[in-house]
């Protein structure tokens, strides 16, 4: 197995890549704060500086890099293997890019599967050893016959049994989910990298929380409000969960809230339609618009008060960043996301 040293030049801090990790995988995996959140290529923000020494660049072209990072040299940490010794420059000391849990590698055996809805499927692994992960994050999925891992968020919570759960929505011309929803079934195995992410559950905040989702998005807060009712802060606070769908039939997660038991009565789900007049909308009678507005309509001026979880495409986890900050001046720290694309 390959290994090589590397060292940032800000910091003097030095860390092992080996085998199959790529920089940011490698850093992290030593407890590295080196800041990233989709580890697939988009948001761009680990990017780094190459000072001495080769790489491998698995996506040169990747959307987190814009003309002008190319022009500079910067690289992408998701997105570069090692080839030898390297010298880096990053900027370091973000403390949120620490993992709660150091990432591991592990084998997984497909165990079960079941649709969420006509376009997202829950696949069910096994591991040996323990699911070790906050509700709300995420893990990296090597599948055979896809050349590069791809992230998606667990929907169940941590557990000693080595259960993960992944709500996967189908992408058209996806080679990935083409791989999982045509080709992969029971018995066969991935290999799962986890966990990663930063927007996971916050058990010591007292607010009221706010959930929303949108598309696969659903699968990590429904991981936040099952872990929240596992911690038994639904006993004290309030959680509202918003899922934004563009159709009728993307609509979907009330059947993952009704497990809750006792804590049932202290979570509310608001389904939101962008869509209404499409066919496959025409009998319904819940909220239309986009998601970020149905927020501010139900709360206001008082969504200062809460504390809010966001996962789903771009545009609706920037509306809702938008519309927090910039017209309710809702505090970054109570904001909690992780941008993929």
């Amino acid at each position: 197995m390959s290994r090589h040293r590397i060292m940032s030049t800000i910091s003097g801090s030095s860390f092992d890549q080996c085998g199959q990790d790529t920089v940011l995988r490698a850093a992290l995996r030593a407890g590295i704060a080196f800041p990233y959140e989709c580890n697939s290529g988009g948001c761009g923000s680990c990017k780094f500086e190459l000072i001495e020494g080769t790489v491998d660049k698995l996506w040169p072209t990747a959307p987190g890099l814009s003309e002008r990072d190319q022009r500079k040299g910067h690289l992408l940490a998701c997105q570069c293997k090692a080839t030898n010794d390297l010298q880096i420059k990053f900027r370091a000391g973000v403390p949120q890019a620490v993992a709660p849990a150091p990432a591991i590698r592990q084998r997984a055996t497909l165990t079960g599967m079941s649709e969420v809805t006509y376009d997202i499927r829950e696949f069910r692994f096994t591991t040996i050893e323990a699911a070790a992960f906050r509700p709300g994050q995420y893990a990296m999925l090597e599948i055979p016959g896809v050349p590069e891992a791809r992230a998606y968020s667990m929907s169940n919570i941590g557990n000693t049994e080595g259960q993960w759960h992944f709500q996967i929505r189908r992408v058209r011309s996806g080679r990935a989910t083409e791989r999982l929803f045509e080709h992969l079934a029971i018995g066969d195995t991935v290999e799962i990298d986890g966990p990663y992410g930063h927007a996971y559950l916050r058990p010591d905040v007292s607010r009221d929380i706010i959930c929303v989702a949108g598309g696969s998005g659903l699968a990590p807060m429904v991981s936040i409000v099952r872990g929240a009712a596992q911690a038994e802060m639904l006993k004290t606070r309030r959680l509202h969960f918003f899922y934004g769908g563009r159709t009728a039939r993307d609509i979907c997660g009330d059947d993952f809230l009704q497990v809750l038991g006792e804590h049932a009565s202290s979570v509310q789900f608001h389904p939101v339609v962008s869509m209404p007049q499409d066919d496959t909308s025409k009998h319904w009678t819940g909220e239309t618009g986009f998601v970020h507005e149905a927020v501010q309509r139900a709360f206001g001026e008082r969504l200062s008060d809460f504390e809010f979880y966001l996962a789903g495409p771009p545009p609706m986890t920037q509306a809702m960043q938008e519309m927090l900050m910039l017209a309710h001046k809702v505090p970054f720290e109570q904001i909690h996301f992780d941008r993929f694309f």
